[in-house]
């Protein structure tokens, strides 16, 4: 019996740690994860963030972060879609090389597609593919058809519902006046609020440039104003950013806003945190922030939590 009793006692003692490491493990697994954007609010450079730095609220309840991993070296992957309008001006065209130049410049860790809008589908012209110069021989010079997409955030939910779930980032640069022929003129457009909803359930940061379209009632100003206004609520709202010159038409080049863009992938981490529970899953509101100096946390607002288990 002596014998046994000193062969429970190391037992016991280690229940404890056996007990903690199983509730940590179930509390990981129950963790909410979303991608994050670190810009610096003034220069270029961002401070690098620690795990202790961000804070996660809903409400007034704080709740604790679990993860907080820089998308670099295992965790650089990235699945990343060049959605453009067939709407768009010709005068896209000077802007082609650019384009591709930034499909050429991305790391081998970066999957890139190619989709052009028509008629509120994302037609797919080059899958995503680590074959970057292949990627980049499939853009090419839009239709430029007056309704070639009747509305963009249509092609957008298409390419979203057909993009199969994964651990990886998942982000889209659109390039369109973001003009919806369906919506309308107002500042609560329902096919912009649905697109943003799914692009936020799944994830998916949206990056968009501004380009006219193509036709004389493409270039009126309102049409313009809400373009851009669009375009900006839907890159707000999903963690990414929209670039425009205000009403002055196309942009000399593309190619400061791509630099933007990789700037902004590559201070990119992953977020992960425990929500408070709720039955029912959705979306929720959640706010980040942190103390440390020049440090500015960019991400939707929204992230899909599933219902907690019984």
């Amino acid at each position: 019996m002596r014998i046994r009793s000193f062969l429970l006692w190391p037992v016991l003692l280690l229940l404890p740690t056996i007990y903690a490491l199983s509730q940590q493990s179930t509390a990981n697994s129950a963790a909410v994860h979303m991608v994050v954007t670190v810009e610096a609010k003034h220069g270029n450079t961002p401070p690098e963030l620690t795990q202790q730095d961000v804070m996660v609220s809903e409400g007034k309840v704080r709740d604790q972060v679990t993860d907080w991993i820089p998308a670099k070296n295992d965790h650089a992957a990235l699945d990343f879609f060049l959605l453009i309008d067939d709407g768009a001006s010709l005068a896209l065209g000077s802007q082609l090389e650019d384009i591709r130049q930034f499909i050429l410049n991305q790391p081998p860790t970066t999957r890139v597609g190619v989709a052009y809008m028509q008629n509120g589908v994302a037609q797919v012209v080059q899958n995503l593919t680590s074959d970057h110069a292949q990627a980049a021989k499939t853009v090419r010079l839009p239709q430029s058809v007056l309704g070639a997409d009747s509305s963009p955030y249509f092609s957008l939910q298409d390419l979203i519902k057909r993009w199969p779930q994964s651990t990886v980032r998942r982000e889209v640069c659109m390039i369109s006046d973001g003009v919806d022929w369906f919506g309308g003129t107002s500042s609560n457009d329902p096919y912009v609020s649905s697109a943003i909803e799914d692009a936020q359930k799944a994830g998916v940061i949206v990056y968009d440039i501004y380009m006219p379209g193509s036709g004389h009632e493409a270039h009126s100003y309102w049409r313009w104003y809400w373009g851009q206004y669009y375009l900006s609520q839907l890159a707000d709202e999903t963690g990414g950013e929209s670039y425009y010159i205000g009403f002055q038409g196309a942009p000399v080049s593309f190619a400061p806003y791509f630099d933007s863009i990789n700037h902004r992938l590559g201070n990119q981490y992953f977020l992960g945190f425990l929500p408070k529970p709720e039955k029912k899953a959705g979306l929720r509101r959640v706010r980040l922030q942190t103390e440390v100096p020049n440090a500015e946390l960019v991400s939707s607002p929204q992230v899909y939590v599933p219902a907690s288990p019984e």
